[in-house]
Parts: C-alpha cells; sequence; structure tokens
C-alpha cells in the first residue's frame, strides 16, 4: 500500500513529524478549518496546534488559495496542448516562457522530457475561445507542432500532494 512508503519519507523530512504530516494532509484539503478544530483532530492543545500551523506555513506551504469553480466563470473547456519545437536555446526558451506565461487562459505549463517538449493546460469558455488563446500560442515563438485535446470529463482534480 501506498502510505507504507511513509516512514522512510518521514526519514528524509527530519523537520516534520506525524503530527505535521496530519496537519498537512488536512490543510491541504481544506486551509480555512479553524485551529481549535485542527488541534482536536490531531491531540494537541491550541496553542501547540498554533505554533505548528505557524511553522508549516512558514517552511511548507507554498501559498493558500480559494480554488474557483471554472463553470461559473464559463471557463469550463480545459484543453491540453502538447507543444513540440526544433529551437532550444535559451532565448527562444525566455520568449517562448515570457509569451505563455502572458496568456492568462494558461493556468498550467510544463517542460517535459519525450516527443512533447511543453505541456499546458488552457481553460477557456469553448473552442471559439480556445482558437483565440490557440492563436495567441503561436505567435509567441516558432514552433513546430502544436496539437490540441479537449478534456471530455474531469474524472479526478487535485491540488493535494500525496503525504
Amino acid at each position: 500500500m501506498i502510505r507504507d512508503i511513509f516512514p522512510i519519507f518521514l526519514f528524509f523530512m527530519k523537520d516534520i513529524d506525524s503530527k505535521d504530516l496530519q496537519l498537512l494532509r488536512i490543510l491541504q484539503r481544506d486551509c480555512t478549518v479553524p485551529v481549535a478544530t485542527l488541534a482536536e483532530k490531531v491531540s494537541l492543545s491550541v496553542n501547540a496546534c498554533w505554533r505548528r500551523v505557524k511553522r508549516l506555513q512558514d517552511e511548507f506551504i507554498d501559498r493558500q488559495v480559494a480554488i474557483l469553480k471554472p463553470e461559473k466563470f464559463h471557463v469550463g473547456l480545459t484543453v491540453f496542448v502538447s507543444i513540440r519545437t526544433s529551437q532550444h536555446s535559451e532565448d527562444w526558451l525566455s520568449r517562448f516562457s515570457k509569451g505563455v506565461a502572458a496568456i492568462p487562459e494558461v493556468v498550467e505549463f510544463y517542460r517535459l522530457s519525450g516527443e512533447i517538449d511543453y505541456l499546458l493546460k488552457v481553460m477557456v469558455r469553448d473552442v471559439a475561445d480556445y482558437d483565440r488563446v490557440y492563436k495567441a500560442i503561436i505567435k509567441t515563438a516558432p514552433l513546430t507542432d502544436v496539437s490540441s485535446s479537449f478534456a471530455m470529463e474531469r474524472i479526478k482534480a487535485t491540488t493535494a500532494l500525496p503525504i
């Protein structure tokens, strides 16, 4: 079972213990849980729990955000864009990265190993809206191939790390 690796995980993470992991698991799902509730769930005093949460926020938590419902903002279509290029210079990457990062509909952007060089996750209203974004993407820098896959159904989506 996957949880069996966590004693090994703890060996490498000397600054974190099982109570910290419990707190992080809860906070990953809902960072608005009151400290008193957290303390009760992990069997700590409120003060000790608050100190731990503060330390975890400083050392391990990148940021706390609200995850919005895409359909409420009319951006319910998810498109995965696979990009290949024959350009691999620093200048090209800088130009491409800056150009793509400036497109608000691109919500995730990865450089990959393998046949595909870059993968973008794009959130748009519909196919016509995606066409507008596609045109913006191909203007950023010379590209060899741009392939788009439209998500038919979101089966699993989480921001929680498997800790």
